[in-house]
């Protein structure tokens, strides 16, 4: 009864925050199908979305109706079907994203830096609204990155992720009885307070995994020095127009004219604009997107229960995501 109880006040409070919603998305069948949605001509440039919240797992909608592959398998499927066509001659990147997880940042980044290397087509990345951290880390694969008058972009560095619930514990009676082989094993639990020698632990993972993004960054970006860098990367979001003069980006205009930088990088007089998707998809131009099966981050869009299972995971994040801490 005390655990019922426990669940439900905390579900009681994601319902009190408006958090909660159904929103049943569109997994989709079958092989990837072309479509134009801009231009014309017989050349091609393969618009790839990259939007929500960037995590290796399946996505899944409310209360478990409907679902599709994570990001990163999208993002391989159709990359992997970009590489057998000799007409896609640049790639565009359409970035909407907070960031997410480590991994699932670093496997993009990888993945796209991978058919960059063995195709030789240019790489242009758009940021529309939001592209910050994870988001921001997968676009240093661009040749030229440019955003939006109105996107916020930045947010560099690591976020662990977690609670620690155990004052609502002691008050509702609930007694932490974990047993663990080792002082360390299960450091950043939320059931317990953490310890001195457990939070160093758990920083000197952080500072790798920011040293990383930190790399990534420099690497990507040959105008600005590794002092810049870390300079810029003390975690703040920043406008378009700070972002420009930080040259954390390359300019500012909007995704047609992002069109019209990948055909002058690819050297074409015109081109297709093409993405790929399943039967039940559509997208009728240059705008278009697959309707997401989840909001973008946290617990937005989960049930009660689902909630709470996150809201005690902890996890690494490059993520901006102020209302909520969990993807």
């Amino acid at each position: 009864m005390v655990l019922v109880r426990l669940v439900s006040i905390l579900a009681s409070a994601v319902l009190l925050t408006g958090c909660l919603s159904i929103n049943v998305g569109t997994g989709g069948t079958g092989p990837l199908r072309e479509k134009v949605v801009f231009g014309e001509g017989d050349e091609k440039i393969l618009l790839l979305d990259l939007d929500g919240t960037l995590v290796e797992g399946a996505e899944r909608s409310s209360f478990g109706f409907g679902g599709r592959d994570s990001i990163v398998a999208r993002t391989r499927e159709q990359l992997e079907k970009a590489a057998d066509d000799d007409d896609i001659r640049a790639l565009l990147l359409r970035v909407r994203s907070p960031g997410g997880t480590v991994t699932a940042s670093e496997i993009l980044h990888g993945e796209i830096a991978r058919y960059k290397r063995e195709t030789g087509v240019p790489v242009i990345a758009q940021f529309m609204g939001v592209a910050t951290s994870g988001a921001y880390y997968l676009a240093m694969t661009a040749d030229h990155v440019q955003a939006y008058p109105t996107t916020i972009t930045g947010s560099i560095g690591v976020i662990f992720a977690g609670l620690n619930l155990a004052g609502l514990l002691d008050k509702v009676g609930v007694e932490n009885q974990t047993m663990v082989t080792g002082s360390f094993k299960d450091a950043g639990s939320p059931l317990r307070r953490m310890n001195d020698a457990e939070r160093a632990q758990l920083e000197s993972v952080i500072d790798d995994l920011f040293d990383r993004f930190l790399t990534v960054v420099d690497e990507g970006r040959p105008g600005l020095d590794r002092a810049r860098v870390e300079e810029l990367a003390d975690g703040r979001i920043y406008s378009a127009a700070q972002a420009l003069d930080a040259g954390l980006v390359d300019s500012i205009g909007d995704l047609p004219s992002a069109v019209d930088l990948a055909r002058e990088r690819a050297g074409l007089e015109e081109a297709q604009v093409i993405v790929y998707g399943r039967e039940n998809d559509r997208r009728n131009n240059l705008f278009s997107a697959v309707a997401p099966v989840q909001p973008e981050a946290g617990m937005l869009g989960r049930s009660p229960a689902d909630a709470l299972a996150e809201l005690a995971r902890p996890a690494f994040l490059y993520l901006w995501s102020p209302a909520a801490t969990t993807p």
